[in-house]
């Protein structure tokens, strides 16, 4: 499903279930110790789209410790991004000299809990949402939205190093499956803070991506 949002040159491997997760590095066997028996299953499946990812790109599988934000480390040379919730792990991956920066969110389908939506969103951004759902309610537009927020800040936080919340960014979907979020950092940007995405959103899941092209950080 994710290979639909991605650019040519963007690896990808997604899972529906933790029947084959990957066999993890001792540095990531012990991130995992303490940890619930489900969420050591949801990583190491992740873990093993991560690695098809590398091995799609000719690279050798190696440990991906989060970093300190919490994104994964990609090797030197990839920009890459790993998500998960109830029913889907995926990973993508990229060469750098292709793509300066990936982000990449699934959610389950459906409504956003009670009081999400204001935390997250601009009395501009609710009206926008609204508009959305009165031309066409079949589409969870909150939880789009969440997620591709998400997205945005999946690849900006790796490039950047710099810490977003919810409110520092204006987003806006478009019907068609597109997204631009327009990010607003405490300090001057290193880069350009408008990211463009996809999105899609099935019965059972909403995802969202982000692939910026190299050249638009230079």
């Amino acid at each position: 499903m994710i290979e639909e949002l991605l650019p040519p040159g963007v690896t990808s491997s997604e899972a529906f279930d933790d029947a084959a997760p990957a066999p993890l590095f001792p540095a990531e066997a012990a991130l995992m110790e303490g940890r619930r028996a489900r969420r050591r299953r949801q990583f190491a499946t992740a873990r093993a789209c991560a690695r098809r990812c590398l091995t799609q790109l000719g690279r050798n599988p190696v440990p991906l410790l989060p970093g300190p934000g919490g994104a994964p480390q990609w090797p030197s040379g990839v920009v890459g991004s790993i998500t998960h919730c109830d029913g889907y792990r995926g990973a993508v991956a990229a060469r750098s000299s292709s793509l300066a920066a990936l982000g990449i969110d699934a959610e389950p389908s459906g409504p956003l809990p009670k009081g999400v939506l204001n935390l997250i969103t601009s009395d501009e951004e609710r009206e926008h949402l609204s508009d959305l759902a009165s031309a066409d309610p079949s589409v969870p537009w909150d939880r789009v939205f969440f997620s591709a927020k998400e997205a945005a800040y999946k690849a900006w936080y790796p490039a950047t190093g710099i810490w977003l919340g919810f409110r520092d960014a204006t987003l806006a979907l478009s019907p068609e499956g597109t997204f631009s979020t327009t990010l607003r950092p405490p300090v001057p940007p290193p880069v350009d803070p408008v990211y463009e995405g996809r999105w899609l959103a099935g019965p059972d899941l909403v995802l969202t991506a982000v692939a910026r092209p190299a050249r638009a950080d230079r």
